[in-house]
């Protein structure tokens, strides 16, 4: 039997961990998991964590999910794959209807890819092609907003708008327009949320009122800016940013991949807003994090501009070799089975609450200079001084050094820079909420006391 500490050497040798300074490994060695059920999963040495962050916020029902495990079996046993160029399968044609069934009226079409990011490069890439086939080429550009992060293919890198994972690409990447981000605790126009009339969305107005005849669309994270640090804003900048993409003939893509099916208390963020957007892109929770699928999911407009006799080249020749696949499909049907016969969305309303009420206790430490929350997502902005804002440099590593703590009291706690965050699956009870943000609030303390 492979040991512990032989696994260990095997991951390393062969294995490139994503997003990951692999010298890191010379000092603190991968976590080797075993198993997990519910929100906790155990490493082979028989240590328990708390999945604080969903693994990298798509499973949403939990680890191990009995229902979700048979809808597998059970599909495994018919067809694992086939191609979705003139073939189809049960699963799939079954999502499509449940997506556009919880989608608004507008929706009609799901168009299947592999990812998030993929999801997002289908987005741009139909965006461009219905303004070519609508007759003006020339609305070829992009709007993102800085902050963004939408996906590390290129593409979708070059819609993003940190550094860390953009810079280095820059050469590579199309031009776009990038616009002021709504990151209110750092307000780019130095407001206080309490009184401002969101004037973090001049800049995109004065971007799409000077450009908007070469611009083909806009693209935001509904509500919240995730891999930049939970930077939560207004649901009213959503509402408002919809008025001027009708107003200047823009269209507007949702990029729901890491908010969508519930995270923020409803079924898709931009429900808060009262909007309906012209793309949605989805993917992490639509499998409740078991099998990778995405979605685009586009209008009835947007879906005619490519239906035309096939000598005229209009066709959408984009595809995955896994697009549409059964067994994840099957999956997203009983995930969205689930959220209906169990109703989530209403089963998580007390949790929501819970974990606003136990965010709280996080003002009492000096470090903590914003408290952000929306659903079931909390964040705490980790600083070195609350009343000038200041940052701990990047070489200092507070966030790390966070999360190596709470690992020792069991829950995993991985961070976004200076960022620590709270992202649980739906299953998390009232009382482990405060369990797990008490392991947070204990070592934020032994850090920094």
């Amino acid at each position: 039997m492979t040991s512990y500490q032989e696994l260990v050497e095997k991951d390393l040798k062969y294995v490139w961990h994503p997003d990951t300074q692999m010298k890191d490994y010379e000092n603190d060695e991968p976590i080797i998991i075993d198993r997990g059920e519910g929100i906790y999963i155990w490493d082979l040495k028989g240590n328990k964590y708390i999945d604080a962050i969903s693994s990298w916020w798509v499973n949403t029902l939990g680890h191990s999910n009995k229902r979700l495990n048979n809808a597998l079996k059970a599909q495994v046993d018919k067809i694992e794959h086939v191609l979705l160029a003139g073939f189809s399968h049960v699963p799939a044609i079954e999502l499509a209807e449940k997506l556009i069934n919880i989608t608004p009226k507008e929706f009609t079409k799901v168009f299947y890819s592999d990812n998030g990011s993929t999801a997002v490069e289908v987005a741009l890439k139909m965006t461009y092609q219905y303004w070519v086939q609508k007759g003006e080429p020339q609305k070829n550009k992009f709007v993102a907003l800085k902050n963004s992060y939408h996906g590390d293919t290129l593409g979708s890198v070059a819609v993003g708008g940190i550094d860390l994972y953009r810079k280095i690409f820059k050469p590579l990447l199309f031009e776009i327009f990038q616009a002021d981000s709504p990151y209110c605790y750092r307000c780019s126009a130095g407001k206080n949320r309490e009184t401002c009339n969101i004037e973090c969305l001049n800049s995109m107005e004065k971007i799409l009122e000077e450009h908007s005849n070469e611009i083909a669309g806009v693209i935001v994270e509904p509500l919240n800016q995730a891999a930049a640090g939970m930077i939560i804003y207004p649901a009213e900048y959503l509402t408002r940013l919809r008025k001027l993409c009708d107003k200047y003939s823009v269209l507007l893509i949702d990029d729901e991949v890491a908010m969508g099916f519930g995270r923020t208390g409803k079924m898709f963020a931009f429900e808060h807003a009262g909007i309906i957007p012209d793309i949605i892109c989805v993917a992490k929770g639509i499998t409740a994090g078991y099998l990778p699928l995405a979605a685009t999911i586009v209008k009835e407009e947007i879906y005619q501009a490519f239906y035309d006799d096939y000598e005229k080249v209009k066709a959408f020749y984009h595809g995955h070799s896994f697009t549409g696949n059964p067994l994840a499909a099957s999956v997203a049907v009983e995930n969205l089975k689930i959220f209906e016969e169990e109703k989530i969305i209403e089963s998580i309303q007390p949790k929501i609450i819970k974990l606003k009420q136990e965010m709280e206790k996080f003002r009492e430490l000096d470090c903590v200079g914003d408290i952000r929350h929306l659903g079931m997502i909390g964040a705490l902005e980790i600083v070195k001084n609350r009343e000038t804002k200041e940052k701990y440099s990047f070489e200092e590593r507070i966030g790390t050094k966070i999360y190596k703590e709470a690992l020792k009291r069991g829950a995993v706690l991985r961070p976004l820079g200076h960022i620590i965050y709270f992202l649980p699956p739906y299953v998390i009870t009232e009382e482990e909420i405060k369990k797990l943000t008490d392991i947070a609030y204990d070592s934020i303390k032994a850090v920094l006391g």
